[in-house]
Protein backbone atom coordinates (compact mmCIF):
# COMPACT_ATOMS: atom_id res chain seq x y z
CA UNK A 1 0.00 0.00 0.00
CA UNK A 2 1.28 3.58 -1.17
CA UNK A 3 -0.04 5.56 2.71
CA UNK A 4 -0.56 9.45 2.44
CA UNK A 5 -0.85 11.96 4.74
CA UNK A 6 -2.54 15.06 2.79
CA UNK A 7 -3.50 18.63 3.98
CA UNK A 8 -4.99 20.94 1.28
CA UNK A 9 -7.12 23.63 1.11
CA UNK A 10 -11.15 23.22 1.59
CA UNK A 11 -13.43 26.01 -0.46
CA UNK A 12 -16.28 24.83 0.81
CA UNK A 13 -14.69 24.72 5.24
CA UNK A 14 -12.65 27.91 3.97
CA UNK A 15 -9.47 26.19 5.43
CA UNK A 16 -6.83 23.76 5.18
CA UNK A 17 -7.79 20.36 6.51
CA UNK A 18 -5.95 16.58 6.42
CA UNK A 19 -6.67 13.47 5.02
CA UNK A 20 -4.76 9.93 5.37
CA UNK A 21 -4.69 8.15 1.60
CA UNK A 22 -4.58 4.54 0.84
CA UNK A 23 -3.85 3.28 -2.34
CA UNK A 24 -2.79 -0.46 -3.78
CA UNK A 25 0.54 -0.82 -5.42
CA UNK A 26 0.76 -4.12 -7.14
CA UNK A 27 4.04 -5.03 -5.07
CA UNK A 28 3.67 -6.52 -1.53
CA UNK A 29 5.83 -6.61 1.55
CA UNK A 30 7.67 -9.39 3.51
CA UNK A 31 4.88 -10.45 5.19
CA UNK A 32 2.18 -10.12 3.23
CA UNK A 33 2.09 -13.20 1.13
CA UNK A 34 2.06 -11.22 -2.37
CA UNK A 35 -1.39 -9.88 -0.98
CA UNK A 36 -1.38 -7.02 -3.08
CA UNK A 37 -0.83 -8.42 -6.54
CA UNK A 38 -3.09 -11.56 -5.84
CA UNK A 39 -6.13 -9.22 -5.55
CA UNK A 40 -4.97 -7.03 -8.74
CA UNK A 41 -4.08 -4.45 -6.89
CA UNK A 42 -3.48 -1.32 -8.69
CA UNK A 43 -5.15 -0.10 -11.65
CA UNK A 44 -3.53 -0.53 -15.18
CA UNK A 45 -1.86 1.72 -17.01
CA UNK A 46 -5.09 3.56 -18.77
CA UNK A 47 -7.24 1.74 -16.67
CA UNK A 48 -10.16 2.74 -14.91
CA UNK A 49 -8.53 3.04 -11.64
CA UNK A 50 -9.33 1.09 -8.14
CA UNK A 51 -12.51 0.47 -6.51
CA UNK A 52 -12.62 3.31 -3.23
CA UNK A 53 -13.97 2.87 0.64
CA UNK A 54 -14.32 6.42 2.06
CA UNK A 55 -14.15 5.63 6.01
CA UNK A 56 -15.40 7.60 8.51
CA UNK A 57 -14.17 8.78 12.22
CA UNK A 58 -16.25 9.30 15.60
CA UNK A 59 -17.24 11.97 17.26
CA UNK A 60 -13.72 12.06 19.35
CA UNK A 61 -11.14 11.07 16.73
CA UNK A 62 -9.52 12.25 13.75
CA UNK A 63 -8.58 11.46 9.95
CA UNK A 64 -5.42 9.04 11.61
CA UNK A 65 -7.65 7.08 14.12
CA UNK A 66 -8.50 3.88 11.87
CA UNK A 67 -4.96 3.28 11.71
CA UNK A 68 -3.83 3.62 14.61
CA UNK A 69 -6.69 1.53 16.12
CA UNK A 70 -6.94 -1.19 13.61
CA UNK A 71 -4.68 -2.95 11.03
CA UNK A 72 -6.64 -1.20 8.11
CA UNK A 73 -3.70 -1.01 5.78
CA UNK A 74 -3.29 -4.78 6.15
CA UNK A 75 -6.82 -5.00 5.48
CA UNK A 76 -7.82 -3.27 2.61
CA UNK A 77 -4.15 -4.54 0.91
CA UNK A 78 -5.37 -7.84 0.76
CA UNK A 79 -8.60 -6.63 -0.89
CA UNK A 80 -6.88 -4.16 -3.59
CA UNK A 81 -8.86 -1.28 -2.65
CA UNK A 82 -8.35 2.15 -2.19
CA UNK A 83 -9.11 3.89 1.29
CA UNK A 84 -9.84 7.80 2.43
CA UNK A 85 -10.05 8.99 5.69
CA UNK A 86 -11.31 12.55 5.79
CA UNK A 87 -11.49 14.78 8.25
CA UNK A 88 -14.44 16.35 10.15
CA UNK A 89 -14.09 17.24 13.62
CA UNK A 90 -17.15 16.99 15.60
CA UNK A 91 -19.04 17.72 13.27
CA UNK A 92 -21.81 14.87 12.73
CA UNK A 93 -21.05 15.60 9.07
CA UNK A 94 -23.55 18.19 8.23
CA UNK A 95 -23.24 22.03 7.71
CA UNK A 96 -23.16 23.66 10.86
CA UNK A 97 -25.04 26.11 12.48
CA UNK A 98 -22.17 27.85 13.48
CA UNK A 99 -19.42 26.85 12.16
CA UNK A 100 -17.88 24.82 8.84
CA UNK A 101 -19.46 23.12 6.15
CA UNK A 102 -18.89 19.46 6.65
CA UNK A 103 -21.64 18.39 4.71
CA UNK A 104 -21.08 20.16 1.67
CA UNK A 105 -17.19 19.60 2.06
CA UNK A 106 -17.67 15.90 2.90
CA UNK A 107 -20.36 14.71 0.15
CA UNK A 108 -19.85 17.50 -3.06
CA UNK A 109 -15.78 18.39 -2.63
CA UNK A 110 -14.27 15.47 -1.30
CA UNK A 111 -15.38 13.32 -3.95
CA UNK A 112 -14.46 15.65 -6.52
CA UNK A 113 -11.16 16.07 -5.07
CA UNK A 114 -10.23 12.81 -4.84
CA UNK A 115 -11.58 11.70 -8.33
CA UNK A 116 -9.54 14.48 -9.46
CA UNK A 117 -5.97 13.58 -7.59
CA UNK A 118 -6.19 9.83 -7.26
CA UNK A 119 -6.25 6.72 -9.62
CA UNK A 120 -9.59 5.48 -7.93
CA UNK A 121 -12.77 4.36 -10.09
CA UNK A 122 -15.62 6.84 -9.89
CA UNK A 123 -18.17 4.00 -10.97
CA UNK A 124 -21.17 3.69 -8.46
CA UNK A 125 -20.37 -0.10 -8.13
CA UNK A 126 -16.69 0.66 -7.16
CA UNK A 127 -18.10 3.49 -4.45
CA UNK A 128 -17.91 2.58 -0.59
CA UNK A 129 -18.64 4.30 2.41
CA UNK A 130 -18.48 2.81 6.06
CA UNK A 131 -17.77 4.73 9.57
CA UNK A 132 -18.51 4.06 13.42
CA UNK A 133 -20.46 5.88 15.56
CA UNK A 134 -20.81 9.57 14.49
CA UNK A 135 -19.43 8.06 11.06
CA UNK A 136 -21.72 5.45 11.40
CA UNK A 137 -24.25 8.14 10.93
CA UNK A 138 -22.05 9.81 8.25
CA UNK A 139 -22.12 6.78 5.85
CA UNK A 140 -26.06 6.11 6.24
CA UNK A 141 -26.58 9.65 5.65
CA UNK A 142 -24.48 9.66 2.79
CA UNK A 143 -26.14 6.20 1.36
CA UNK A 144 -29.67 7.82 1.93
CA UNK A 145 -28.79 11.24 0.48
CA UNK A 146 -26.57 9.79 -2.52
CA UNK A 147 -27.53 6.31 -3.25
CA UNK A 148 -26.97 6.55 -6.90
CA UNK A 149 -23.65 6.99 -5.64
CA UNK A 150 -22.37 4.14 -3.53
CA UNK A 151 -22.84 0.28 -3.93
CA UNK A 152 -22.52 -0.25 -0.24
CA UNK A 153 -22.68 1.55 3.24
CA UNK A 154 -21.87 0.37 6.31
CA UNK A 155 -22.59 1.53 10.43
CA UNK A 156 -20.48 0.45 12.80
CA UNK A 157 -22.70 1.21 16.25
CA UNK A 158 -23.58 4.45 14.46
CA UNK A 159 -25.26 7.18 16.08
CA UNK A 160 -28.37 6.85 13.62
CA UNK A 161 -30.59 9.28 15.91
CA UNK A 162 -28.83 12.70 16.55
CA UNK A 163 -31.94 14.17 17.85
CA UNK A 164 -31.68 11.49 21.36
CA UNK A 165 -27.97 11.74 22.17
CA UNK A 166 -27.41 11.57 25.40
CA UNK A 167 -26.25 14.89 27.06
CA UNK A 168 -22.95 13.50 28.19
CA UNK A 169 -22.05 13.90 24.37
CA UNK A 170 -23.08 17.46 23.82
CA UNK A 171 -19.49 18.80 26.14
CA UNK A 172 -18.49 21.88 23.67
CA UNK A 173 -22.28 22.79 23.01
CA UNK A 174 -22.13 20.07 20.21
CA UNK A 175 -26.01 20.32 19.68
CA UNK A 176 -26.17 23.92 19.78
CA UNK A 177 -22.56 24.29 17.61
CA UNK A 178 -24.20 22.04 15.16
CA UNK A 179 -28.03 22.27 14.60
CA UNK A 180 -28.92 25.22 16.35
CA UNK A 181 -32.16 25.65 16.94
CA UNK A 182 -32.99 23.96 13.90
CA UNK A 183 -35.23 20.75 14.39
CA UNK A 184 -33.41 17.72 11.78
CA UNK A 185 -36.89 16.42 11.11
CA UNK A 186 -37.17 16.35 7.55
CA UNK A 187 -33.59 17.32 6.96
CA UNK A 188 -30.54 15.40 5.18
CA UNK A 189 -29.93 14.52 8.83
CA UNK A 190 -33.15 12.79 9.33
CA UNK A 191 -32.08 9.20 8.95
CA UNK A 192 -35.35 7.65 9.77
CA UNK A 193 -37.52 10.64 7.37
CA UNK A 194 -35.28 9.66 4.53
CA UNK A 195 -35.37 5.46 5.23
CA UNK A 196 -39.68 6.38 5.18
CA UNK A 197 -39.05 7.93 1.92
CA UNK A 198 -36.45 6.46 0.11
CA UNK A 199 -37.22 3.50 -2.62
CA UNK A 200 -35.67 0.40 -1.32
CA UNK A 201 -34.90 -0.96 -4.96
CA UNK A 202 -32.57 1.98 -5.51
CA UNK A 203 -30.87 2.32 -2.26
CA UNK A 204 -27.23 0.84 -2.05
CA UNK A 205 -26.58 -2.50 0.27
CA UNK A 206 -26.43 -1.66 3.68
CA UNK A 207 -24.73 -3.34 6.59
CA UNK A 208 -25.46 -2.40 10.24
CA UNK A 209 -23.56 -3.86 13.06
CA UNK A 210 -23.65 -2.97 16.58
CA UNK A 211 -22.84 -4.16 20.48
CA UNK A 212 -25.43 -5.19 22.46
CA UNK A 213 -23.71 -3.94 25.19
CA UNK A 214 -23.02 -0.33 23.35
CA UNK A 215 -24.99 3.01 24.49
CA UNK A 216 -25.79 3.23 21.48
CA UNK A 217 -27.22 -0.04 20.73
CA UNK A 218 -31.57 1.61 20.85
CA UNK A 219 -30.59 3.77 17.80
CA UNK A 220 -29.76 0.39 15.77
CA UNK A 221 -32.62 -1.53 16.67
CA UNK A 222 -35.29 1.73 15.79
CA UNK A 223 -32.94 1.90 12.69
CA UNK A 224 -33.24 -1.89 12.10
CA UNK A 225 -37.51 -1.83 12.72
CA UNK A 226 -37.38 1.03 10.49
CA UNK A 227 -35.85 -0.94 7.79
CA UNK A 228 -38.08 -3.67 8.02
CA UNK A 229 -41.16 -1.62 8.07
CA UNK A 230 -39.88 -0.06 4.77
CA UNK A 231 -38.64 -3.40 3.21
CA UNK A 232 -35.61 -2.53 3.08
CA UNK A 233 -32.86 -4.87 2.76
CA UNK A 234 -30.27 -4.53 5.92
CA UNK A 235 -27.58 -7.21 6.47
CA UNK A 236 -27.23 -6.54 10.37
CA UNK A 237 -25.65 -7.92 13.48
CA UNK A 238 -26.16 -7.36 16.78
CA UNK A 239 -23.89 -9.32 18.61
CA UNK A 240 -21.84 -9.08 22.35
CA UNK A 241 -19.74 -5.92 22.56
CA UNK A 242 -19.27 -2.20 23.45
CA UNK A 243 -18.14 0.51 22.01
CA UNK A 244 -14.71 -0.41 21.98
CA UNK A 245 -11.93 -0.64 19.30
CA UNK A 246 -11.97 -4.82 19.84
CA UNK A 247 -15.27 -4.50 18.17
CA UNK A 248 -14.68 -2.13 15.63
CA UNK A 249 -11.13 -4.19 14.27
CA UNK A 250 -13.44 -7.04 13.85
CA UNK A 251 -16.05 -5.18 12.20
CA UNK A 252 -14.07 -3.26 9.82
CA UNK A 253 -12.78 -6.81 8.17
CA UNK A 254 -15.84 -8.31 7.91
CA UNK A 255 -17.28 -5.14 5.87
CA UNK A 256 -14.73 -5.74 3.54
CA UNK A 257 -15.29 -9.38 3.34
CA UNK A 258 -18.84 -8.18 2.61
CA UNK A 259 -18.15 -5.39 0.16
CA UNK A 260 -19.67 -6.36 -3.08
CA UNK A 261 -16.25 -5.54 -5.30
CA UNK A 262 -16.00 -6.85 -8.43
CA UNK A 263 -13.42 -9.01 -9.88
Amino acid sequence: MIRMRTDFFAESLGMGTSMVVLMPQAAAGIGMGGADAAAGAGAPEGGPGVPVLYLLHGLSDDCTIWERRTSIERYATEKGIAVVMPEVRRSFYTDEAVGEQYWTFIAEELPQLIARTFRISTAREDTFVAGLSMGGFGAFKLALNHPDRFAAAASLSGALDPSSLSLELNTGHLAERVWGDRDIAGTTDDLFGLLEQADPATLPALFLDCGTEDQLLDHNRRFLTAAEQRGVELTSRLRPGAHTWDFWDQSIQDVLDWLPLRG
